[in-house]
């Protein structure tokens, strides 16, 4: 399968984050993962990754705080913010280059991670059919392009 980037993917919600995990992969990408914000800066500077795909709302650290933390350790590395949220007040969104919450689909967050990787490219594909059961499970969860 064609590797589309590596993304860094941090929630501390252990269920949510095998199930995007899974479908991410599905979807030509690798994944490193964290299950908490203290755990990820420890690994910001020591992985490589192309994108960091962040939970808004984790314990001890905001996802608007850890992209701040990422920004200053790996500037040109896109932040996508995950949040149960339609909107998020501005200050929130700093050092994110796209908020993801809720009313998206899963095709617009793989689209919007494709974009910000890979500006220049022109076909995106979607979701593979036999992901449709994680991809029903990921709708419910209800993601938002802002």
């Amino acid at each position: 399968m064609v590797n589309h980037g590596t993304i860094f993917y941090v929630d501390d919600n252990p269920k949510s984050r095998r199930l995007l995990t899974s479908v991410i992969r599905s979807c030509g990408f690798e994944v490193v993962s964290a299950g908490d914000p203290i755990e990820a800066l420890s690994r910001i500077r020591k992985s490589s990754f192309d994108l960091a795909l962040l939970d808004y709302q984790m314990p001890r650290l905001t996802g608007s705080q850890l992209a701040q933390k990422i920004k200053s350790a790996k500037p040109d590395v896109p932040v996508v913010l995950l949040s149960g949220f339609s909107a998020l007040p501005p200050l929130e969104l700093i050092f994110v280059d796209a908020h993801v919450g809720r009313g998206a689909t899963l095709d617009e967050l793989l689209d919007t991670m494709r974009n910000l990787i890979h500006p220049s490219a022109t076909l995106r594909p979607r979701v593979p059919s036999r992901s449709a059961g994680l991809r029903s499970d990921l709708a419910r969860r209800a993601f938002h392009v802002a």
